[in-house]
């Protein structure tokens, strides 16, 4: 049977998933999660997706040319219409980022976190231990610079922010 401590971060490790839409372990039967290829099975992940860019244009197109009489005088003038097209820009993009597991995320992990992002002036909610709505918002903060659009906490955030450790 599993410890109080350990039930309690699973739990946290559950509601981190679940509120902020985190990584999972890679086994190929977590629901909906998945990694990139070759990524070892201990490690955890989430995505940024970039969606598709669209472009519309519209543009004049002739559809009946003008009539000329002999000497080029315009008898009746050219006809048009408005043909409108979209095209893709750039194609939607996925790009992977791994993340600290869910037993990782301990309530004392995420106060040191919370910590963390409120030194920078990124945060300044109560220090619970809870990965909320706020505390999201921080990590976008903090992981925008660093080219990682989300809410889901990035390792390589972590690790800047001196929470976590380079394996070997």
């Amino acid at each position: 049977m599993a410890s109080p401590a350990e039930k309690t971060a699973w739990r946290y490790g559950v509601l981190f998933c679940t509120v902020l839409s985190a990584c999972a372990p890679v086994a190929p039967s977590a629901v909906g999660q998945k990694a990139p290829p070759g990524a070892h099975p201990d490690t955890c992940w989430s995505t940024v997706i970039a969606p598709a860019r669209i472009e519309t244009i519209s543009e004049q197109v002739e559809v009946t040319p003008a009539v000329h009489d002999a000497n080029g005088q315009i008898l009746q003038p050219a006809t048009y219409a408005t043909e409108t097209r979209q095209e893709i820009v750039s194609p939607r993009r996925e790009r992977f980022f791994q993340t600290p597991c869910p037993m990782e995320l301990t309530p004392t992990y995420v106060a040191s976190l919370q910590r963390a992002l409120q030194v920078r002036d990124l945060y300044a909610g109560p220090i619970t231990g809870t990965l909320d709505a706020a505390t999201g918002r921080s990590i976008r903060a903090y992981q925008l610079p660093l080219g990682i659009d989300s809410a889901d906490l990035s390792l390589e955030a972590a690790r800047k922010l001196g929470l976590s450790v380079l394996r070997r």
